[in-house]
């Protein structure tokens, strides 16, 4: 889509604030669902070029999770789109308060290449749902699954309801200087930086799905060989390129071998004795990527792992043990197949260390104690996390799902998405029969029949 096209899209009126009509929202997300389905190949195949994805992981975490999103999206989009009467209080007799949800206008969402199927459609199943117009910009590092987006959404949106912009960042920056109604932005913290800004300069409202150092906490009372096996799939699907990914883990510190040992044997069970000749392992995205992973890790505190081909973008599970706070790895989201390992003895101490970064995307505590994980749920600020787990967090669309402080702005999946991209509009009727004069001057002697309304 040429960007001289996208500023007539913008420019025009009944764009901005014509709402699509609900009956027409269900029709076009349900054919969507549809086309989807039938090209599930397609965009399987388009995943495992871009990033080495497998199949069943393509469909369980991309696929998968927007057939779910669209058919509860579709079963709601009724009940969310109505007008609601609210409470009116005494005072403003006869009258009657509605909430009126509105679209934005036009949208712009700007996805990244880890999740390029998944972390495109899932917001914008919610901007249309809202009513809205949507441009979306799909990653560029994903080139692939961008051109299996663009087939499908121009298939089955007109072109005054959808467009899609392919490039990169030339394309993304021309975008940013067009006047959008709102902008839901996910990547980086950095990159979030310069979204808001180019934001600012039209008071554009901005949803942004960040990042950031995951932190996973593991109790004394955790049981080791399930604690291992799920931190080991949450940490090493994508290859670790998981926004939620755990970043890194405190453990005991007279645990950590133990953890160590069930950790490598989890591993070689999901990808085999060499993880390069799993179907099932995937790759970095690119040899950028690759660089900078491999400038985090220092070999002389590699538990298990570290083989890496940079031609064939792989690096396999790598687990570091005796892992500092100061160490080059934990100074930035590693978003990769590298798993630092930090050993505690104090718990306390460690829960404040993790309260002194910045606030995570993600935290995870692996406790057998309830009453224990929940209290330490409730001390320290995250987006959304687990108790026992890893990630699932993000397959319920009942759970907003969103970053805090440095980690992100807003939230969606679900109900929250359709509230995220909706201007939700109060109304007030009144009525013409009765005109009670209490409110009119003179007002001697009318402040104690006020106060009496009051309270």
């Amino acid at each position: 889509m040429e960007l001289n096209s996208i500023s007539n899209f913008l420019m025009k009126k009944k764009l901005q604030h014509g709402a699509i009509p609900v009956k027409v929202r269900k029709e076009r997300l349900a054919l969507l669902k549809k086309m989807i389905q039938e090209k599930e190949a397609q965009i399987c195949n388009a995943l495992k070029e871009d990033l080495g994805k497998s199949n069943f992981e393509s469909y369980v975490s991309e696929i998968g999770f927007m057939l779910e999103e669209i058919g509860q999206t579709v079963k709601n989009i009724e009940s969310w789109a109505k007008i609601k009467k609210v409470k009116t209080p005494l005072t403003l007799f006869p009258g009657k308060s509605f909430i009126t949800p509105e679209p934005y206008g036009v949208v712009l969402i700007i996805s990244p290449w880890n999740y390029p199927f998944q972390l495109c459609l899932s917001p914008f199943i919610g901007a249309i749902a809202a009513g809205n117009r949507v441009v979306v910009k799909p990653s560029e590092y994903a080139p692939k699954t961008s051109s299996v987006i663009q087939q499908l959404l121009t298939s089955v949106f007109k072109e005054d309801e959808v467009q899609v912009v392919e490039g990169g960042i030339e394309e993304t920056q021309a975008l940013l200087k067009q006047k959008f109604d709102y902008i839901f932005f996910t990547g980086s913290t950095e990159v979030g930086r310069v979204i808001m800004k180019a934001a600012a300069e039209y008071l554009t409202p901005v949803t942004l799905e960040l990042g950031g150092k995951s932190p996973l906490l593991i109790d004394e009372s955790a049981n080791i060989d399930v604690t291992a096996k799920r931190c080991a799939w949450g940490k090493f699907m994508n290859a670790g390129q998981t926004c939620v990914a755990p970043d890194y883990i405190l453990v005991p510190a007279k645990l950590q071998d133990a953890f160590i040992a069930r950790l490598q044997f989890h591993i070689k069970a999901f990808y085999g004795g060499d993880s390069e000749t799993s179907p099932d392992y995937p790759r970095i995205v690119n040899e950028k990527h690759f660089d900078r992973l491999k400038a985090l890790v220092d070999p002389t505190k590699i538990a298990f792992g570290g083989k890496m081909d940079r031609q064939k973008k792989f690096i396999e599970p790598t687990v570091l043990k005796n892992v500092d706070w100061k160490d080059k790895v934990m100074e930035e989201e590693i978003f990769g197949p590298i798993l630092p390992l930090i050993p505690y003895e104090n718990q306390e101490e460690a829960l404040q260390k993790i309260m002194e970064m910045p606030k995570p995307l993600a935290f995870y505590v692996f406790c057998e104690n309830s009453d224990k994980s929940r209290k330490i749920m409730g001390q320290v600020p995250f987006g959304g996390g687990c108790i026992n787990d890893t990630i699932v967090h993000l397959a319920n669309p009942d759970l907003p799902f969103g970053g805090v402080g440095t980690s992100g702005i807003g939230s969606y999946h679900g109900q929250k998405s359709f509230d995220t991209f909706t201007h939700y509009k109060s109304v007030y009727q009144q009525g013409t029969t009765v005109d009670i004069p209490l409110r009119y001057p003179p007002y001697e002697g009318k402040l104690s029949w006020l106060k009496l309304l009051i309270r």
